[in-house]
């Protein structure tokens, strides 16, 4: 009989052939998805609950995972949305006074695969210069080629639409007391701190699905739109695209109305604007991301998760670069050179991350003051 405290083992394939053995923690099974790397040292429960996650396996840098536990006031949606979780070592302990459980009871909990005993600097070295791949984690299977196989069969994230399944399945209302702003929010995978934040800049907000029609939001009259974070492809969500494109003209020929994107919603106005989007060759994920601010000249250190980028050389002329990535000299921001309209690729209210970035929440609420006036 196997020992309670004897690992399971378990392996991850690539698509490309590539084999990692390690041990299962959390749920025992077989999952497959594209496996990203993240960067951050803390904020593991954050990126699991983060639903731009969804349809991702998500590999830690950091060497030593679930040290701090869970919490119940740290989850960023109402589920962990990422496919399964890579560590180098996983900790058997946890120890903070607000921890209710460990990282392995919760993966258990939530049917969420866990892989740890890998060489996590092999895995990275692998992906930044192969690019992101497809994998298939097992602890049922062990025939290396079956399980590429799988791998293979799984989707790929180009051309994916995937908001359909992170999206509220209802419209609801976030109160707040004395609000000075009623905002309409597309849910294309929000995530609990931006609301946090946007009722700390004083919103009354009302989530919308990401199916809305552009005449339902604008039936709502309200100050300004948020246009959320999300996982997938953002050139796959056309109708999303197409519900912008009817606000922004609503824009032009009726009323001033603030539009706020972070980041899918970054790349779903720079497209309703006729710019383009490309699958990045790893993407951008962490909490340690440097974006100068052009027009500041000031160095912010950013929270970013994203595959997909908008092509620099496709802003039309209405669209003005605000932000720029100085690891790959990527766009991180853009507005409208006449609309109150723009957006940025990373995430401002950095949940992990840094602060450096809160701003942005005050100049859309200045966009709606103005819009009042």
């Amino acid at each position: 009989m196997r020992s309670l405290m004897e690992p399971t083992a378990a392996k991850l394939v690539l698509e490309n052939g590539s084999v990692y053995n390690g041990t299962a923690f959390g749920h025992i099974g077989e999952v497959t998805g594209e496996v990203v790397f993240n960067t951050s040292h803390t904020g593991y429960q954050e990126i699991l609950t983060d639903p731009s996650y969804a349809g991702q396996m998500v590999m830690m840098t950091y060497p030593l995972m679930g040290n701090y536990g869970i919490n119940p006031d740290d989850n960023e949606s109402g589920k962990i949305w990422a496919s399964a979780f890579i560590v180098h070592e996983v900790s058997r302990i946890h120890s903070n006074y607000e921890a209710s459980e460990s990282l392995d009871s919760c993966l258990k909990r939530s049917g969420v695969m866990g892989l740890a005993g890998i060489d996590t600097r092999k895995l990275v070295r692998e992906i930044r210069e192969k690019g992101a791949m497809r994998g298939v984690i097992s602890a049922l299977e062990t025939d290396d080629e079956e399980l590429r196989t799988k791998a293979l069969q799984s989707p790929e994230m180009t051309g994916r639409d995937l908001v359909k399944t992170v999206t509220v399945s209802e419209n609801y209302t976030i109160d707040k007391v004395n609000a000075r702003y009623h905002v309409a929010a597309f849910d294309y995978g929000i995530k609990t701190n931006i609301l946090r934040m946007l009722q700390n800049a004083g919103c009354r907000i009302t989530v919308l699905k990401a199916g809305t029609p552009a005449e339902e939001l604008i039936a709502l009259n309200p100050d300004g739109v948020f246009l959320s974070n999300g996982p997938g492809d953002p050139s796959a969500v056309d109708y999303a695209i197409e519900t912008i494109k009817k606000l922004v003209d609503y824009n032009r020929t009726t009323r001033s109305l603030p539009i706020f994107g972070i980041c899918l919603g970054h790349q779903l106005l720079s497209l309703a604007f006729g710019a383009e989007t490309y699958k990045l060759k790893f993407g951008h994920h962490g909490s340690n991301h440097p974006v100068k601010n052009l027009a500041s000249k000031q160095i912010e250190i950013t929270s970013q998760n994203h595959g997909f980028s908008v092509n620099m050389e496709s802003l039309p002329d209405d669209l003005e670069m605000t932000h720029l990535n100085l690891y790959d000299n990527t766009v991180e921001g853009v507005k409208h050179k006449t609309l109150p309209c723009f957006s940025v690729q990373y995430h401002p209210e950095a949940a992990p991350g840094p602060h450096d970035s809160h701003y942005l929440f005050e100049e859309f609420t200045s966009l709606m003051d103005d819009a009042k006036n």
